[in-house]
């Protein structure tokens, strides 16, 4: 069984091994026009982590896969366009890493801060992320705190509308692929974290595939299970190193440009 599930999952790598890729630039200059009328002219993706629950708890290092769910799951970031295709996942590290730590541990986020990020964004060009994330120059993060400011709540309130489309992407290829609901095995060392990497690729392949043929998923299909967020509080980032901060702060003055931007476009009779 081993051997014909790696069969299978080779061909699809094969096969559909395009269909995950990150936008060029003329890909992007159409996402950033489409996420324009939320009010984000300058976004061309949205992230988002959830979880892959697994059914037993793992032989190596099993406590550090416990989530706030009281379940064992890995951890998955999520990046998917205005089609809801998923242009770059990262998965593999216990659940209990938060989806910013998360995220620094990936190829994206060392090239997002390297001097190829010209290959990936143009200028102006960002990410758009819940509270959970730490804003840079190029990711928005939604204000943690609002603390009754009217400014914050309502650019808070156009981020939450734009990145529904990130959150359905996810439940739909939950819903579709439903070993992503729970893995039925026992991780037991680094080489089945990798076979289940491997899974969730091949899952995040097909899915891909099937929407650019337009393959969409109806109420026939089932019902969409999204991830509500209110109903878990969302930890707070950790504390980022020293060298860190000056870059956090200018990811600060990032996201003022860039609600400042917004919410004269919604005030203005645009957009929701």
């Amino acid at each position: 069984m081993v051997n014909y599930t790696n069969r299978v999952m080779t061909a699809i790598e094969c096969c559909l091994k395009n269909e995950i890729s990150w936008p060029n630039r003329l890909e992007r200059t159409r996402i950033a026009s489409v996420f324009a009328a939320g009010g984000f002219p300058g976004c061309i993706g949205l992230v988002d982590g959830t979880t892959i629950r697994l059914s037993q708890r793992p032989a190596e290092d099993g406590e550090t896969y416990f989530d706030r769910k009281g379940d064992y799951s890995i951890n998955a970031q999520i990046i998917s366009d205005d089609r809801k295709r998923i242009i770059y996942f990262f998965t593999g590290m216990p659940e209990s890493c938060h989806d910013v730590t998360c995220l620094r541990q990936s190829s994206l986020w060392k090239r997002m801060h390297s001097q190829q990020q010209h290959l990936l964004f143009d200028r102006g060009q960002y990410l758009l992320g819940d509270s959970g994330y730490t804003s840079g120059e190029r990711l928005v993060a939604a204000f943690r705190n609002v603390g009754g400011d009217k400014d914050k709540t309502d650019f808070n309130t156009c981020i939450a509308h734009v990145r529904i489309a990130n959150e359905h992407c996810i439940g739909i290829l939950k819903s579709r692929w439903h070993s992503l609901k729970e893995v039925r095995t026992q991780l037991k060392n680094r080489a089945e974290n990798q076979y289940l990497v491997r899974w969730v690729r091949c899952c995040i392949l097909q899915q891909n595939f099937l929407n650019r043929r337009r393959d969409d998923w109806t109420e026939a299909d089932g019902p969409i299970e999204v991830e509500v967020e209110s109903e878990v509080q969302i930890p707070d980032p950790p504390t980022p190193p020293l060298d860190e901060r000056a870059m956090i702060a200018r990811g600060r003055r990032r996201r003022l440009e860039v609600q400042s931007e917004c919410l004269a476009y919604m005030r203005n009779g645009n957009g929701h």
